[in-house]
């Protein structure tokens, strides 16, 4: 069953010549449209990290996406797919080049908006091919995102807390590698650069000089773009074991160095501790790090894994780090 054209023959003869463009650049603008409206703070309306945004508006991408291309002509069922991805793909480094998201949250979005974005045209390719009422879908479709995102900030947001542990051998002793994990100064980037959080674009580590400040081991962190944070010790045994609680101030994250929706101790990310041990071992010393983060969003199954995977890469570099520079006579 097929629903009749919706456009004019002139308006249809325009969008053949296009071709692909005017069908991908709707879909987008719809999607830019609706993230220049969700513009709430964690916790208010209509704000970017609810499901009703994440979920619902890739969906609605694809499916203006796909409308627009099959009042044309008929399309194939893997066009209606890679017109809900590629769609979505503008979408998103539409808002990112007019800077309302920066370039970390691009990266982590794309996957996610991508995939929905692909099922989305194959379920709009679906209604357009066998019902009559495709436009009236698109609607409904358009309205979910307005509609939930008046209230969704009342729905409780998990907070899960979870480790990564990694652990590497280090051909020195415990005496040689303890003073590394107290002082690493002028860290070079071709030193750390290479662990997966970096190179999406958090700044780069500089410094991390350990002080007694009112007797407590301080650990002040600078990184790139003015970022500046402690790490109190709350357990210090040395040549053995260190854990650090994190310490933030209000001007340690200048704007525009973080994107909000993944800054450290923000409402949806945290680094809570980091804790490193040495233990002695035939060869050398077992260096093992361990980090307590949390993670608050309403699509956890798909936040947590990847920060599992940036926090496990990130201490796999870190103790390289230390390994090498613990290691030079």
């Amino acid at each position: 069953m097929t629903s009749p054209p919706d456009f004019s023959p002139q308006l249809r003869a325009w969008i053949e010549r296009l071709g692909w463009t005017v069908p991908l650049l709707c879909g987008a603008l719809v999607g830019i449209g609706i993230r220049v409206l969700y513009w709430g703070k964690p916790g208010q309306a209509f704000n970017p990290m609810q499901r009703s945004f994440v979920l619902l508006v890739p969906i609605l991408v694809a499916a203006v996406a796909v409308y627009v291309a099959e009042r044309v002509e008929r399309r194939t069922w893997s066009a209606y797919f890679w017109i809900g991805v590629v769609a979505n793909a503008l979408f998103v480094f539409g808002v990112f080049l007019i800077m309302i998201e920066g370039i970390i949250c691009v990266i982590l979005a794309a996957p996610l908006f991508g995939l929905i974005g692909g099922l989305a045209g194959l379920g709009m390719g679906a209604v357009c091919r066998w019902t009559r009422w495709p436009r009236h879908t698109m609607y409904g479709v358009a309205g979910l995102p307005l509609l939930l995102g008046g209230f969704e900030q009342y729905l409780p947001v998990p907070q899960d807390v979870h480790s990564v542990e990694r652990s590497y051998i280090v051909s020195a002793a415990p005496d040689q590698i303890w003073p590394q994990l107290i002082r690493a100064k002028n860290i070079r980037p071709s030193e750390i650069g290479g662990a997966w959080m970096y190179r999406i674009g958090v700044p780069l580590p500089l410094s991390a000089v350990t002080e007694l400040v009112e007797g407590k081991e301080v650990r002040h962190i600078t990184m790139g773009k003015d970022i500046h944070f402690d790490q109190v010790a709350a357990d210090w045994e040395p040549n053995r074991r260190v854990r650090r609680l994190y310490q933030f101030s209000a001007d340690s994250f200048p704007p525009g160095a973080l994107d909000e929706h993944v800054r450290i101790g923000g409402a949806y990310f945290d680094v809570i501790d980091t804790e490193y041990a040495l233990r002695p071992v035939s060869g050398g010393t077992e260096l093992r790090a361990r980090m307590t983060y949390r993670v608050s969003t309403s699509f956890n199954w798909y936040a947590r894994p990847i920060a599992e995977f940036l926090i496990g890469n990130f201490e796999e570099t870190a103790l390289r780090f230390y390994a090498r520079r613990a290691e030079v006579p």
